[in-house]
């Protein structure tokens, strides 16, 4: 079981991924938004960060740079999840140092998978 934090400024989608993380047998943290996720992701180490990247204080892609800077969280994967579905977004999330993109709606089996392939076995 790992533990994985959500950042989502959606109290339904935060609801939602959080299910999803949870029946996949995995324990739920979250963040209300970008600064937010930063301050937890210090202060709890997961194991795991889905970041929704459209979010007031500090967006995804300003959070997600902020994280892989820090030392303390650099070596945390953060996995994007959002509606920005434009190739452009894809590849600036991912130089920004996110190891993956999802798209909202969320699809189950994308998220179970995604987080095989990232989470130590």
């Amino acid at each position: 079981m790992a533990r994985i934090l959500i950042v989502d400024d959606s109290p339904s989608q935060l609801l939602g991924i959080k299910r999803i993380v949870e029946k996949l047998g995995h324990e739920a943290l979250t963040a209300e938004d970008g600064a937010a996720g930063v301050d937890m992701a210090r202060r709890e180490k997961p194991d795991l960060i889905l970041m929704d990247v459209v979010m007031p204080n500090l967006n995804g892609f300003q959070a997600t740079r902020t994280i892989n800077k820090d030392t303390e969280t650099a070596h945390i994967p953060v996995v994007l999840v959002t509606t920005k579905d434009q190739d452009t977004d894809r590849v600036w999330g991912l130089r920004q140092g996110a190891k993956a993109y999802v798209t909202k709606p969320v699809k189950e089996d994308e998220l179970s998978a995604t987080l095989g392939q990232l989470l130590p076995a």
